[in-house]
């Protein structure tokens, strides 16, 4: 894969498509890789972006401090060295708080938000999962023993009984041995330590907020407090599906991904 240098840090990323650009943003626990299916499905009507953020995936991994503004300039460089001009901006879990960065930031860039199971502000529950999870990694020193106290936070009860063989693979992902402990922890301090509600106001772009009901991490809490303060945004809220709704109603979300991006 293609790398391109943004400051002192290499960002591993996919560029496919032709046409209005989509740039996709994961989350804490991911990769490019978590925008597999979307990129698929999009990449002929759309040119579609993914990357791995600093920090993950075949991207730099330093041991130091970073917030979710930084990965935002990171998202902002790439932009430019691709030359993407106005996108929409696709942003899941943190990547939709590093979203919120590039649309205060630089507005300019942004035709439209899709923040997906995601945060201004984590409320207090989200914020004592991620200090959980962030212990057990840091306490155990195993990425093994990380996926398996974590994956639970990820799914809802239903999924996790029904979905075993999907339950292995998703601890596979999380349990990845290809990124520094440090790097995780680091960012995880990033999630916890990141708020623009009390900037949300100055957000004129149109924003589709999506959520799990039953997600611990970016509750309906959060979700509330989004859609509360985002002048120009539509909220859909997917019952019975927790943080990793995008797996759990695959076919919902992209109908909905489909629908916003083709109107706006």
């Amino acid at each position: 894969m293609p790398r391109v240098q943004v400051g002192r840090y290499e960002l591993n990323y996919l560029d496919e498509g032709q046409g209005t650009p989509v740039v996709f943003i994961h989350g804490l626990a991911g990769d490019l890789s978590a925008w597999t299916p979307q990129m698929q499905a999009l990449k002929s009507r759309y040119r579609v972006i993914s990357f791995d953020n600093r920090g993950a995936g075949k991207s730099t991994q330093i041991n130091e401090p970073i917030s979710t503004r930084d990965m935002a300039r990171d998202t902002i460089g790439l932009m430019e060295a691709l030359d993407v001009g106005r996108a929409h901006i696709v942003g899941r879990s943190m990547g939709g708080a590093i979203a919120l960065h590039i649309a205060l930031e630089r507005p300019d860039l942004v035709g439209s938000l899709v923040l997906c199971a995601s945060f201004a502000k984590l409320d207090p529950l989200g914020a004592r999962v991620l200090h959980n999870m962030r212990e057990v990694l840091e306490w155990r020193g195993n990425w093994a023993d990380h996926a398996r106290h974590s994956v639970q936070n990820f799914v809802s009860a239903a999924y996790f009984n029904r979905e075993r063989e999907q339950i292995a693979r998703i601890e596979q992902l999380i349990g990845s041995e290809a990124r520094l402990p440090a790097c995780y922890v680091w960012q995880n301090w990033a999630c916890q330590e990141h708020d623009t509600l009390n900037r949300l106001s100055e957000i004129k772009a149109p924003t589709l907020i999506m959520a799990g009901a039953q997600d611990p991490i970016c509750s309906p809490t959060c979700t509330a407090w989004m859609s509360e303060r985002l002048p120009n945004s539509r909220t859909v809220m997917f019952e019975g599906c927790s943080h990793f709704f995008l797996m759990e109603d695959a076919l919902k979300f992209m109908s909905e991904l489909e629908s916003w991006l083709a109107v706006h």
